[in-house]
């Protein structure tokens, strides 16, 4: 330390740094871009094609939004939006209760709604 200000003295460049005794390492150069588990976001195709209201009677279009064992896709899967999710959920299930999409894997299995996996 220098005793006029008190601070710690300056080191040479040549000099080791730390308690370690190791050189330090100039910090990596940061990375641009996705990439990892996040992409780029979807966009909902339901705000893309104007949608008012999605109809339960459409199984051909809702049908997208199943999974292969007839679970509802979530939001950050399909890229819909909060809104048209909650109106596509409301749709599947009409859509369920009136016989038109399936409610369980076995249900696909048996109509051959889905292919099955190979």
């Amino acid at each position: 330390m220098s005793e006029a200000t008190g601070q710690p003295a300056p080191q040479a460049s040549g000099e080791t740094g730390g308690p370690s005794g190791r050189q330090e390492r100039p910090p990596a150069p940061r990375r641009r871009g996705g990439g990892g588990r996040f992409g780029r976001r979807r966009v909902c195709s339901f705000c893309v094609d104007k949608v008012v209201a999605i109809d339960y009677k459409e199984p051909s279009r809702l049908r997208r939004f199943i999974s292969d064992r007839g679970k509802i896709e979530p939001r950050r899967k399909t890229g819909t939006c909060a809104r048209h999710q909650r109106m596509l959920t409301e749709a599947l299930k009409r859509a369920r209760h009136l016989a038109l999409l399936p409610f369980t894997a076995q249900h696909i299995h048996l109509s051959g709604v889905f292919p099955t996996r190979g």
